[in-house]
Formats: structure tokens, C-alpha cells, sequence
């Protein structure tokens, strides 16, 4: 009889160094972790419901019943057709990232202001280092270090595991990376074993979480102690340790790692060359997600220094070539508390105008827009849905040749004003509207039910 229950998709927790999981013919082994004190714990995330077995090592039998996952809860995100995701129950996931490299490293009060302020923010995946980090604007230490001496530190992983959850409350996924080169501590330079040791303790204490991706690292390129052949063998790691298959990619500075390798699930991109896209949507056949295409702020770097309507531009170029694109904030501060690195406070223009454009994107048809011209950047689903973007052209109208079989609704765009215009008339085949003559507009075009 089950002397306990966890919903599905939700976290099993057991004092074991390893454990057998089964659920009908199936078996599942799940490694554990030291909790400190030689105290080993294990966590496990059931992806069926019913009746679950376990048992341990020692031969501590034991069994539980898995629910069904509470509202909100719709499983770990995947890759769903090629090109774009959805949850584990089928729910469509539309990726609107932030970065915040270092905001786990700021002591309670930032990190509980940070929270805050995702609460009313647009973004359900955050870019964050496990590491802290040593740059422009990040010379503070951090409260707590990953290992005392040789050992994994407790208090360090507790505290990051809460930040998890905490993200996991509010519907964002936590893009864990693994890897900087930011670094003045010496965790970008450790030795191979530790290296390896320190991946599967992670996976191990936080792959249960259903909200966690793995980036396997920040800039990988600039970090010249390691050889390509160093992250073949951390993806492999991380593959090979993680029984529920998170999503798993690598971002770089200048060199590009071979995302076309089995264990890259998505790609996550450097670059606001947009024009690229399409070539790397045929060429590397997954998601395409711009994790930083620079960033909405005034530094004198000039990664980020750009405006908030380049910024938007830029979410608009990229969802309308069917890919993914990310925020970043990094407007000066007396404190150097800017959200890039810290989080805190969001000061810019561009969140609001992102958040219409999630619920543009939401709204939908269900399994992602594809590219649909080569003319204006447009995407969409063919016969069903379509949606143009003019950028800083100013046509006063233009001709549409959609399939004949569809009658269509249309609506003008304002991405920056934030409007939705109905046009007139119902549509079909090839037909031209009129356009105000104003740069960066877009045109919706939906099939009559």
C-alpha cells in the first residue's frame, strides 16, 4: 500500500545514495547526492501516473502514489515538431527570456526584490550562472561558494535549489549555466575529475525540478583552458546523468560549437545578424533561440547600449523567421545593480511591449510559426495564420498571395504603441491592403473559422 503521494511532474525525496524507481515494466535509476555531513539525499520526478516502487541499495523497500499534476503544472519543456517546444503535457511554450547571470550571488534582499518584480515581468526563462561571476559591474563576492575546499557546500546548493523552485512558482524555466569564463576563483580552470564530479552532482540535485534546462555554458569559447573535446564529454555527461532529458545547448562568443551534435537540443545564439536565421533553421534543423542579440541599456559597452525599440525590433525580426529571442537590461546604476547580472529592478521600455507580443505569440495557432516569405520578414502556419513584419520600411500598402483556399481577418500591428487595428473585409487569395506609410508595422493575417 502507498504510504505517500507526489503529483506528476512533481518531486519525490528520499535519504539514499541511489535508488530503483518502477511504475508498471518500467525501471528508472536514479543517482543521489551528498546533503552534507555524509548525509546522502536523492530526487526523483515520476512522469506517470499511479503506483510507484522503489527500493535502495540497503533494500529499503517503499512505495507512493503519483496524482495528477496541480493546475500550472504541465510538465518539463521539449522539443515538440523540429523547430519549436511544448511542455510534457502538450501545453504550447513559447520562450520569452531574460539574463540575469549572478542574481542567486546577491544576498537575500536583491534576490527577494528580483523575484518580485518577475512576478509582473514578461519572461518565463531566465538565463542564470550556477558559478558567480567577476566582470564590468560584478566585483562584489558572493554570500555563499560552491565547494569548502574539495567538497560540495551545502548552503550554497540549498540556496540555489530554492531559487529554482521559487523561479518554478512563477512559470519560468531556469537556464542553469553550467560553465563561465567570468571567473577569478578558479572554477573555470578546475581539473577534468573535478569538472566531471561537479556535473553529475549537479544534475543530480536539480534535474527533478521540472523548470531546469541545462546550458553547458556562457561564452564557452573564451574559456581557453578547456578543448572542444572537453565539451563533448560534458554534454555527454549530462546527458547520460539526467533521466529526464532536459533540454541541453551551448552558447558562444565567436566560435560556434557543432550544434548539429545529437546531444544539442536547441541553439542558443550570440548574433543580431537576423538575416541568418533561416540558414540556420534548415541547416541545424532545432529550435533557434537568440539568447542575446545585446541589450537595452546605455553602458559603454556596446553590447549594451542599445534602445528599447532596437530592442523590440529585434524580438520582431526573430519570432517573425521562426525563432526565439531573449532580453537583457543593462542600464547604468550608482550600486551597479544592473538586471543583466543582478536583477533588482527592470528601468527600460522594451518588458511591456515584449509582454504584447508574448500574448500575440500565445494567441497563436498551436506549434509555432515557421518562415512564410522571403520578401518581408514574415512566419506563420500555412493556410491559418500569418504574421508580417515591415521593419523600418514604410510601404503604403502591400499585395498578399496567400492559398485560395482560406478566406482572412486581418489586423495592423503597432509593436510599439502597443495597438491591434482590425482591417476591414474579409481576404483571400492574392489581394493587396493599405498601409499607413510608418515604419515598423506588422500585419496579421487569420483564417475565418
Amino acid at each position: 500500500m502507498p504510504t505517500s503521494s507526489v503529483q506528476q511532474w512533481g518531486v519525490f525525496e528520499l535519504d539514499a545514495p541511489s535508488a530503483e524507481f518502477r511504475h508498471e515494466h518500467r525501471t528508472v535509476h536514479i543517482d543521489g547526492f551528498e546533503d552534507g555531513d555524509g548525509i546522502y539525499k536523492l530526487r526523483f520526478m515520476p512522469d506517470a501516473q499511479g503506483r510507484w516502487d522503489y527500493s535502495t541499495p540497503t533494500g529499503q523497500p517503499g512505495s507512493f502514489e503519483v496524482t495528477p499534476p496541480s493546475p500550472g503544472n504541465h510538465g518539463p519543456v521539449r522539443v515538440a515538431n523540429t523547430f519549436h517546444f511544448a511542455y510534457a503535457d502538450g501545453t504550447p511554450y513559447v520562450p520569452i527570456g531574460t539574463t540575469c547571470y549572478a542574481w542567486t550571488h546577491q544576498g537575500d534582499a536583491l534576490e527577494t526584490q528580483t523575484l518580485a518584480t518577475l512576478r509582473s515581468a514578461p519572461f518565463n526563462k531566465m538565463r542564470m550562472c550556477i558559478f558567480p561571476k567577476h566582470y564590468a559591474y560584478n566585483n562584489n563576492e558572493p554570500e555563499f561558494y560552491p565547494f569548502i575546499g574539495d567538497r560540495f557546500n551545502p548552503q550554497f546548493f540549498r540556496h540555489l535549489e530554492r531559487r529554482i523552485q521559487q523561479l518554478g512558482e512563477l512559470g519560468i524555466e531556469a537556464d542553469l549555466i553550467l560553465f563561465h569564463p567570468y571567473d577569478h576563483w578558479g572554477y573555470s580552470t578546475m581539473p577534468p575529475e573535478k569538472d566531471d564530479r561537479y556535473l553529475r552532482y549537479v544534475v543530480a540535485r536539480f534535474a527533478a525540478y521540472r523548470n531546469v534546462w541545462w546550458s553547458l555554458a556562457n561564452e564557452f569559447d573564451l574559456m581557453k583552458s578547456k578543448q572542444m573535446s572537453d565539451w563533448d564529454r560534458f554534454f555527454r555527461i549530462v546527458e547520460e546523468s539526467d533521466p529526464y532529458g532536459h533540454l541541453r545547448s551551448i552558447h558562444y562568443s565567436r566560435t560556434m560549437y557543432d550544434q548539429s551534435r545529437p546531444w544539442v537540443t536547441h541553439v542558443s545564439m550570440q548574433d543580431d545578424d537576423f538575416s541568418k536565421t533561416i540558414g540556420w533553421r534548415d541547416a541545424f534543423r532545432k529550435p533557434l533561440l537568440y539568447d542575446e542579440c545585446k541589450y537595452e541599456g546605455n553602458i559603454r559597452q556596446r553590447w549594451g547600449n542599445i534602445s528599447a525599440r532596437e530592442l523590440v525590433r529585434r524580438f520582431w525580426l526573430g519570432v517573425t523567421q521562426g525563432a526565439y529571442v531573449g532580453h537583457g537590461e543593462t542600464y547604468l546604476d550608482p550600486h551597479d545593480i544592473l538586471w543583466w547580472s543582478k536583477g533588482g529592478v527592470l528601468h527600460g521600455e522594451s518588458p511591456q511591449r515584449i509582454a504584447f507580443l508574448r500574448r500575440i505569440l500565445e494567441q497563436a495557432p498551436p506549434g509555432g510559426l515557421n518562415p512564410a516569405s522571403e520578401y518581408y520578414p514574415a512566419a506563420g502556419q500555412p493556410g491559418r495564420y500569418y504574421l508580417y513584419y515591415f521593419d523600418y520600411h514604410q510601404p503604403n500598402g502591400y499585395e498578399f498571395d496567400l492559398p485560395p483556399s482560406a478566406s482572412y481577418k486581418a489586423d495592423l500591428i503597432d509593436p510599439w504603441e502597443m495597438t491591434i487595428t482590425p482591417i476591414p473585409g474579409s481576404f483571400r487569395g492574392k489581394f493587396r491592403l493599405s498601409l499607413p506609410g510608418k515604419p515598423y508595422l506588422a500585419a496579421r493575417l487569420q483564417a475565418n473559422s
